[in-house]
């Protein structure tokens, strides 16, 4: 098998679209192992390590046995494998629909143009602020996501003064979201609406239906 097409995958499964502008659509996801981050609040600690080895075939007929025009490559830490960018690359040429969940710390400027990225900017209580490639930011359009992940009202106020200081709301969608089990979901939304904040609140939606089941 051809190394050089070769991905090291923890899961390939069907689910609901649980985040993102694309929530509830039926979706595959294709969770590669491995993150450089530890996040605090981190909910896929399990795809850390493990996984095998699967060339880009082997990933494109499992997901074609889903039946959705929709993928989502995710981890993890999708672009802590280089190669990724050949498994990317792939899925656009069969018609797919894809959204690339990265946590913002490795730049996605090599990402193909026709993916939906979704970068997860790491607000203090992640204890990764550290981690940010800021220059991301400049290289997302109206397409793209970025998304805040909120554990206290620091986080919030962090979290604005960035959408202020790069006019993320004029650059992308903005996206926040509570810390599951930490922040009340009904304290962020009371911030957003006190402030106006043009940003679009989201729960994720397969931990409502689900809980904190992987792989569902």
């Amino acid at each position: 098998m051809n190394r050089a097409e070769q991905l090291k995958i923890h899961e390939i499964f069907h689910s609901l679209q649980g985040e993102s502008n694309l929530v509830g659509l039926p979706t595959v996801f294709v969770r590669l192992t491995g993150c450089p981050l530890r996040c605090t609040w981190c909910d896929t600690e399990y795809a850390f390590h493990g996984g095998q080895w699967q060339s880009y075939g082997e990933i494109l007929e499992q997901v074609k046995q889903h039946n959705t025009p929709y993928v989502c490559v995710t981890g993890g830490e999708p672009l802590a494998q280089k190669r990724v960018h050949g498994l990317l690359d792939l899925l656009v040429d069969e018609g797919f629909t894809v959204s690339l969940e990265t946590a913002g710390s490795i730049s996605v400027e090599q990402v193909n143009p026709a993916v939906l990225k979704v970068v997860d900017m790491k607000a203090p209580g992640s204890g990764e602020v550290s981690k940010n490639h800021y220059p991301n930011l400049s290289l997302l359009t109206a397409k793209d996501q970025v998304k805040f992940v909120i554990a206290d009202k620091q986080d919030y106020q962090w979290s604005k003064d960035l959408i202020n200081e790069y006019q993320l709301q004029q650059r992308c969608q903005v996206l926040m979201s509570p810390v599951a089990d930490g922040l009340p979901a009904k304290d962020l939304a009371d911030w957003i609406l006190q402030d106006q904040l043009p940003v679009r609140f989201q729960i994720q939606l397969h931990k409502q239906l689900w809980g904190d089941t992987p792989g569902t």
